[in-house]
């Protein structure tokens, strides 16, 4: 079968135009990525988990260089990464997402387990977790990709694992409507002020580019 079969007739494509939303059609789940760095538990949102090959096993995980979670991944070598379910509430995105463990104990008075490898997990919420050894750091400029083996794996409940469009359409609320002019962050909901964005701007909450966010 060759590719064009699967294309639509009459389908036509500008030569070197890049729409940033079709990458919004990248399927994504959702994870909470932990650490653990003398003594200090932290952890982060992220959605940028994949297994690269089987055999032998390896997981890629990229987070934002500016994340207290990815220094402590470079430093250490070691995480651990929990798959949220379809149950997860905003809480969850909250605590995780919105708040930076600079400032914060994210796993303070929050329902957690430890796990072989010493780092820390949500207890509730997850339908699995694997823990990782950092075999390869490829640097991205504004984000670190961690090539991982794979040290620990366990199944712990049926419940789907959450994407990023059933987070999007049924757990984060709902923006209201805003008089100013503004743009909003499709990844944690930050508003921007003011018009237009700036090409350059980065979310200080989430650390995502102006490419994730969309006028009020």
């Amino acid at each position: 079968m060759k590719n064009s079969d699967f294309a639509p007739q009459n389908a036509t494509s500008k030569t070197g135009e890049i729409d940033p939303k079709a990458l919004f059609r990248i399927g994504y789940g959702l994870y909470v990525v932990s650490a653990r760095e003398n003594g200090q538990d932290n952890g982060m949102i992220a959605n940028a988990v994949v297994q690269v090959t089987n055999s032998p096993n390896r997981i890629a995980v990229t987070l934002n260089k500016e994340s207290l979670t990815a220094e402590m991944i470079l430093h250490t070598g070691v995480m651990t990464v929990s798959c949220l379910t379809v149950n997860a509430p905003y809480a969850v995105f909250e605590r995780f997402g919105l708040q930076s463990g600079r400032t914060v104990s994210k796993f303070e008075g929050f329902a957690a387990r430890r796990t072989a490898n010493g780092t820390q997990i949500p207890a509730e919420h997850i339908n699995a977790f694997f823990s990782l050894s950092v075999e390869q750091t490829v640097d991205l400029d504004t984000h670190y990709m961690f090539i991982c083996s794979l040290t620990e794996a366990q199944v712990l409940e049926d419940a789907p694992t959450m994407t990023y469009d059933y987070y999007y359409a049924q757990v984060k609320p709902k923006k209201q409507a805003a008089a100013k002019k503004g743009y909003i962050c499709r990844i944690c909901g930050y508003v921007f002020e003011g018009d237009p964005l700036p090409e350059d701007f980065i979310c200080p909450l989430c650390k995502h580019g102006a490419a994730d966010f969309e006028p009020l």
